[in-house]
This record gives structure tokens, sequence and C-alpha cells, in this order.
């Protein structure tokens, strides 16, 4: 076997995806992402499924509740599901607000391993909320960032969690609480020091259009002067906390982040969707002390569009989109410097202001895997990694200049670091694979490499590529030149070693096409205008059981399994691309 062949299956192998995994696919390519859209909810058998509050083991622990005809801490107990009476004292019913569970001032009434279930409405959260009125050092009116929600108690171990449930959790959760920030809190949900924790089926927002910072005076949100508006920070800060599982939420329209988190470990994020926060959508820089991760980081149908846009209210579209050249940010998912094994499947990164998914501080050891996800119209790089990556099944929609012209958009440059679509950094001696992928870029190039500092490349460094297709584009600041395939400095001997793929309006530059390789239109269904680009196989696409079924994993980015008989010459052989093509019903499904 060819040694180049056997390297990338063994990368493959270690990263466990050869086989495709499990969990169910997120649809890509034929839809139109809405930033109204919201997580689909999956049947309980498909996502990680958390214990219920009488599991055995959990007999010490407490269940709370909270509805809004519920009583403050005086006159119920919290712990049942039922109205306050009307009368009296330590009823035997249900809180009113959150607050009541975890008051700004502390400290928390629910301890470390209970459950607290909040019922469907709406909880405003900050300054002049329950248990947030009083003129005291964490409420006053003049300063009132730090008006918000305790640190949730760690639960006792990671088979006992501490959870924060809106009700509706464990029956698919059609009407989630909604927690919206107010008078410039810092943040809604606090998770400081906290392990051990489940948090699902909850809305984190806030009622107003206004961005913290914003460039535009009318835009931007009042900080000096109370009443200082219906507006939060942060939907969810986390920091120093591990064994944590978010699932099913839906955090958006926040003046400045939908997630500041950093120093995290053993995380899982399932069913989440981050849209149109202000600046940024994940922010994984704490600004003070180390930032780093560590252990597994698990993201499964992970939603991140439209960061680096106010939202309007009520009606919830992005507006006054804006990007770092005016004092803005605008990644959808961004780091400092970290570690740990990022696992990203199932996802979606679309419409930030800047780039899509920004790994390029992911320095400090472990690997990136990127399986079925789609990335498209972020104004800078798609994806950035830093490190060991693997990319499979994934979708990357390289259209930079999403931005320029429309009627959302208040500034923002297109194409930015010059827009190329995958940039992927070395710190010396990594494997870069990219398996049965869809990349296009209208930028300056498809794949880009190099050393993440001058110096850290030892020679030793590979890019591999199988069963792909690749379509360029004019170039978005030279339109007679075309994009580049793959370039990079400062990794010497470093090319992009591939085969089995095809290719199309680009120049090769360090690109080394294989003996299977093809330069041909790959003839995809389209179209290549709007919010999403129809990237799957038409029919008569060359690319259509040309691949390599050593390489094939069992599905592509929707589920359909691989590999089909798509020449219909009873041989069933791995198509080039993310998506296997069939005929399904007269048509592609």
């Amino acid at each position: 076997m060819n040694p180049k062949k056997l390297s990338l299956l063994v990368l493959l192998t270690l990263t466990g995806i050869l086989l495709a995994c499990g969990t169910p696919p997120l649809t890509t390519g034929d839809e139109t992402p809405s930033a109204a859209a919201r997580p689909a909810v999956q049947p309980a058998e498909e996502r990680t499924t958390p214990r219920s509050p009488t599991t055995p083991g959990a007999a010490t622990a407490a269940t709370y509740y909270v509805r809004p005809d519920g009583g403050d801490a005086t006159q119920c107990t919290g712990l049942a599901d039922a109205p306050y009476p009307g009368s009296g004292s330590g009823q035997d019913c249900a809180w009113d607000h959150p607050l009541r569970a975890l008051p700004p001032a502390g400290p928390p009434r629910i301890a470390g391993g209970d459950t607290l279930i909040i019922a469907s409405g709406e909880y405003m959260m900050g300054h002049g909320a329950p248990e947030a009125n009083l003129e005291d050092d964490m409420c006053a009116h003049d300063y009132p960032g730090g008006c918000h929600m305790s640190p949730v108690p760690s639960g006792p171990d990671p088979a006992h969690p501490t959870r924060i449930l809106g009700a509706g959790w464990d029956s698919g959760c059609s009407i989630p609480p909604q927690l919206w920030g107010t008078q410039r809190a810092d943040l809604i949900l606090n998770l400081t020091d906290a392990s051990n924790v489940e948090v699902a089926c909850l809305e984190i927002t806030d009622h107003s259009a206004c961005v913290e910072f914003h460039d535009d005076p009318s835009l931007t949100c009042e900080r000096n002067t109370y009443p200082y508006g219906e507006w939060a920070a942060a939907g969810l800060y986390a920091e120093d906390s591990a064994n944590v599982h978010l699932w099913n939420l839906d955090i958006h329209g926040l003046a400045s982040a939908g997630v500041h988190a950093g120093r995290l470990t053993d995380w899982t994020v399932e069913d989440v969707r981050i849209a149109a926060n202000g600046l940024v959508g994940w922010d994984g820089d704490l600004w003070e002390g180390s930032d780093s991760n560590s252990g597994t980081l698990t993201f499964r149908r992970w939603t991140v569009e439209w960061n680096g846009c106010a939202e309007t209210y009520p009606g919830e579209e992005p507006t006054s989109c804006w990007d770092e050249n005016v004092g803005g940010y605008g990644d959808g998912v961004g780091t400092g410097e970290t570690g740990g094994d990022w696992i990203i499947e199932d996802s979606a990164f679309l419409h930030n202001t800047s780039d899509g998914l920004d790994l390029l501080y992911h320095s400090l050891g472990g690997q990136i895997i990127l399986n079925r996800v789609h990335a498209e119209g972020n104004t800078g790089n798609q994806v950035k990694v830093t490190g060991q990556t693997t990319v499979i099944n994934s979708v990357l929609v390289g259209n930079c200049a999403f931005f320029e012209g429309r009627p959302f958009t208040y500034h923002v440059e297109p194409c930015r670091a010059g827009g190329v679509t995958l940039d992927a950094a070395y710190t010396g001696g990594e494997r870069v694979a990219i398996v049965n992928s869809t990349f296009y870029s209208q930028g300056d190039g498809i794949v880009g490499g190099g050393p993440r500092e001058e110096g850290d490349c030892d020679g030793t460094e590979t890019l591999t590529g199988r069963n792909n297709v690749f379509l360029g584009d004019s170039d978005y600041f030279d339109p007679d030149d075309l994009t580049f395939l793959f370039y990079q400095e400062g990794c010497p001997g470093l090319e992009f070693d591939s085969d089995y793929s095809i290719y199309h309006s680009v120049k090769l530059s360090l690109y080394v096409a294989g003996s299977h390789d093809m330069a041909a239109e790959p003839q995809l269904s389209g179209p290549f205008t709007g919010t999403a680009y129809g990237m799957a196989l038409a029919a008569g696409s060359p690319a259509i059981d040309a691949g390599d079924n050593a390489f094939c994993p069992s599905t592509d980015i929707r589920g359909v399994a691989r590999p089909v008989d798509g020449g219909d010459d009873g041989v069933a052989v791995c198509d080039m691309g993310a998506y296997e093509y069939r005929v399904f019903e007269g048509g592609y499904p």
C-alpha cells in the first residue's frame, strides 16, 4: 500500500470516524437558514439522555419548581409544582422566579445535585426582577452589571449533576421558558466554577435590538444612565467548569456574546443555537488569565449564525451587521489559546460577520474533528484550525462577500483575511486530512496553510485529501484571476497530497493532483446565490461513483448511506464530495 494512503487511513482510524458516527445529520445545502430557526429536537434515544429526577442514586437530591403563579421564598418552599394559594408562608408550592433559587447576592437556595424545573413563561433577569430589586452592592441601579444569577452549585459527581431544566425538557421542549436580560446585566446564566451541571430546554435572550458599543449611535446600548434598557451583555458565562451538558438551548439576540466561556473540561453541547448576538457567538477569551480548555469538548447539532448582527425585537431578524473594521468582532466561534479534543458533528456555522469557526488558537495539544459540518456565508475564513485535524463529510462554502449590499448590513468588509475557505495552521509535525468534503471559494483561495508562529513547522507536517470536490471562482480581489486550490508559506515541503478528487475554476498552486484526480466541472445542483448555495451533485456529475471506497464513510452529510450505485452499473462506488448522489422518488433527496 502507498505509504501516504496508509498514513491517511491511520489518521482516520485514530480520529474514530472512518465509519460514520451514529448521530443524526443536520440537513444542509438545499434549505435556507433562518435567524428565527430553532434547534431541532432530537428523539431521546438519539442524544445523550439525561437521568430523570427519580433516578436511583439521586435520593438525597431535591427537585424544585418555578412557575409564574408561584410565590416568593417566604411564601413557598419551591418543592411542589403548584401555584401559591394566595396566603400563608412556607406553603407547598413553586417559586415565582428562577432568581428565588439562585439570588444575585446568594447564597443559592438549591444545593449541588438538585434539579430546578422552570415552567413556560417569560422571566426578566437583572435589576428590577424578583431578588434583584434591592439597592445593594450587587443590584444598585447606578451599576447593575453584577445584578445577575449567582453561580449554579456544582453537582457532587458527573452521575448526579445539578440540573436547570425548562418544563417539557423530557417531552420535546415545545415551549421553553424564556430568561431575558435587562438593565445591562453582565450575563443571564452563570456557570462560574460550576461542574457536574446539566442545562436544558431554555431560551436565553433580551428584549432590545441594541448592540454594546455599536458604531451607530442609534444602535449602541445605553451604558451610562439609568434606565439602561432591556438588554444584557452575555447569555451564558462559564469558567473553571467541568462535566457540563448543555442541550436544547436557544441563545440569541444578546448585546455582546451568546456564550462567554473558557477553562472548560469535558463539556457536551447538543441541539444548541447561538444566533444574532451583537459582537460574537461563542467567545472563549476570558480576558484575564488562561483561557485553555482540556479534555473532550463535544458539539452535536450546534448552529452558530448571524453573530456580529443586531437582532430586531420582537421580530428576531438580523440587522445592522458590523465587523472589526468599525469596532465590532463577528466570529461565530472564537477562543483564546486552548487545548483539548474538539469534536464537532452535524453542526452549522452560517453568516457570521468574521470567521465561522475559528480554532486558530488551538495550539496547546489535542485534535480537531469536523464531521458533517456546514459552514457558509461567513465574511472571513469559513473554518480556521491549528493542529491535528480531520474534516470529513463537510461542506464549506466560502462566499465571503455574502454581506455586500444586503439590507441588513451596516458595515462588513468582504473576504476578511483573503476569504480563504479553510485555513490550517501547524505547530510542528501535525497531520491534516480532508475526506469526502465539498469546498467552494470566491476569495483568494480554497485551502491555506502555514505555521501557527514563525518557525513552528519541522518539515514532517502533512495535508492529505481524498474523495473531495473543490470549486473555485473569480478571485473577489482580482476578478481576472482564479482562486487558488492550495497555497502555504513557512512550512518547508508541505504540499497538498490529493487523490480521487475533482477540481474546477482554480489555480493549483501547491496542490499535487493524484493519478485519479479530475480537472472537470463537478456539476453541482446550485444555485450559487442567496443564503444557501446548492452543493449537492447533479445528475451526470463526473464526481458520481468516482471516489475511493477505502476512505468512504458509511453515510454522507445528510445520513444517506454510502456508497450507492449512482452510475447504475451494478457497482456501488463512493461519490466525491459531501453528498452521495441518489435518485429518490424522481428527484434528489
